[in-house]
């Protein structure tokens, strides 16, 4: 049966960024049938043969071990090496597997809730790309005989390995760049609830020379989500900074590709001011970003070339790879949940740091903390510095990804019509561009955007827009949340 079939069949798609779905959908017999159908894809462009390592990690939801041992049946089915890596973030991984030149894949759900998870798939040398996507869909994949019972629960005697550090090496990449005094001085509060990189992002801190501050440990899996904030993460982050003197607070989402960084006054920052800060520090001739993300960066005005793209790493991965290859370098891509992508290596002050061309929650967290100290000044302080625009985002949960779709298309065919109907025009004036390059991102004659789409992830319509104050953005988050509501009705 080809992939396209199990999917059809189980409900676990491709999103934004690997195959997602519900957990009792997420069988192990689903899994495993995924897996074999991404190496029959890598095996058909050269990158997997019977004895090709292949490094496996996940995050700390309750049903990623399970899913684990699911991949690792695969492998072995293959006649693959399964290289297990543990519970790592995905970035550390990736920096593995990509320096070896071997598979990869990485079970997480990243930022959305338990009763959901899901794989991320890279190639060799970078993450897998839509066309890769569309490859494996057509593989064929049956199971083997006895594997698997008729609930599709591995039953065959496969138990997760013993796991190879890659942590190290990890931590070193920034030690290395940035060197052991960057952040001596700094009192830096680590929210570490259930992110998969809790304890490795304190070990990166104290190795630069900080004083890491362990806050809010979980043992219960939290679906931190670094482009929707929760209320009470917001009290949390005041309240620490308040209660702990902290120069800035540093978490991240599940498989901690995603940075979360407060500033001096627990201020939560929206990650694509921090992918401004990022590649501004890092020189970047060339940014790639998505369509959502905040227009202080083309009014900043240090870039040789801005790209915009669908929402997704993918398309940011392949519009970011092609200007290096055009020469435009350093290379950079950044979205808007704050993850940070290198297409090709950066040098500064005679120290390089290797391109890592998948998201990543440290290195932009770090550049912002040490430009701000260069800056002589606090992290809220250089933030303002920057051209007055600013975003926000939230989403309108358990609405069938259908309906979102359909409602879209309406829009999509007389936005000028819709909008009026949503009361877009009335709050925003006259609509003076349509934008469908990911959904559809309205701009209206005062400047002001409303962008609507439906979640690649979840049931979930995604709600962004953009102003030219904090006040005004947040009315008109209200408006879009409050205009769009009335869909799940429909």
């Amino acid at each position: 049966m080809k992939i396209a079939e199990w999917m059809a069949q189980s409900g676990v798609a491709f999103g934004t960024s690997g195959a997602r779905g519900l957990v009792t959908a997420m069988t192990d017999a689903v899994c495993y049938a995924y897996t074999v159908g991404y190496l029959k894809h890598l095996s058909s462009v050269g990158e997997f043969a019977p004895g090709v390592a292949v490094a496996i990690a996940g995050d700390l939801r309750p049903s990623t071990p399970r899913i684990m041992r699911a991949c690792i049946a695969a492998v072995i089915q293959m006649k693959g090496e399964a290289v297990f890596c543990g519970q790592v973030p995905t970035p550390a991984l990736c920096r593995h597997a990509f320096s070896q030149g071997i598979p990869s894949l990485m079970v997480t759900g990243s930022h959305i809730p338990s009763d959901r998870n899901g794989i991320k798939f890279n190639r060799a040398h970078g993450e897998f790309l839509k066309p890769d996507e569309t490859a494996m869909r057509e593989q064929d994949v049956d199971l083997p005989a006895g594997w698997f019972d008729t609930a599709g629960t591995l039953i065959a005697d496969i138990a997760l390995p013993e796991a190879f550090d890659v942590v190290p090496d990890y931590v070193t990449r920034y030690r290395e760049f940035f060197g052991p005094e960057a952040l001596s001085g700094l009192k830096l509060g680590i929210y570490q609830h259930s992110a998969v990189g809790r304890d490795v992002l304190a070990q990166i801190v104290t190795a630069l020379g900080g004083l890491a501050v362990p806050l809010g440990r979980s043992d219960i899996f939290i679906p931190v989500d670094t482009e929707a904030v929760r209320p009470e993460d917001e009290t949390l982050a005041r309240v620490w900074s308040a209660q702990h003197t902290l120069d800035a607070i540093l978490t991240t989402d599940g498989d901690s590709d995603r940075p979360l960084l407060a500033d001096e006054a627990g201020n939560w920052l929206r990650g694509d001011v921090l992918g401004i800060v990022t590649a501004q520090f890092l020189g970047a001739a060339s940014v790639t970003t998505p369509v959502s993300s905040n227009t202080a960066l083309e009014k900043s005005g240090f870039a040789q070339e801005v790209h915009r793209t669908r929402i997704g790493s993918p398309f940011v991965v392949e519009s970011m790879t092609q200007a290096a290859l055009m020469g435009v370098v350093p290379s950079v891509g950044y979205e808007a949940n704050g993850g940070f992508l290198l297409a090709s290596p950066v040098t500064l002050e005679g120290r390089m740091i290797p391109s890592l061309p998948t998201r990543d929650a440290v290195l932009p967290m770090l550049c912002a903390l040490v430009s701000a100290r260069q800056s002589g000044c606090t992290l809220g302080v250089l933030i303002r510095k920057l051209p007055p625009r600013f975003t926000l985002s939230d989403r309108l949960a358990e609405i069938p990804t259908v309906i979102s779709q359909a409602k879209i298309e309406t829009l999509r065919a007389a936005p000028e019509e819709v909008a009026k109907s949503l009361g877009f025009l009335t709050a925003c004036g006259p609509l003076l561009l349509v934008d469908e390059t990911d959904g559809v991102r309205m701009t209206f004659e005062n400047g002001e955007n409303i962008h609507l789409r439906p979640s690649g992830n979840a049931p979930e319509l995604r709600v962004y827009v953009e102003a030219d104050t904090q006040e005004r953005a947040g009315e008109l988050l209200a408006i879009g949340l409050a205009a769009v509501s009335s869909w799940k009705q429909d």
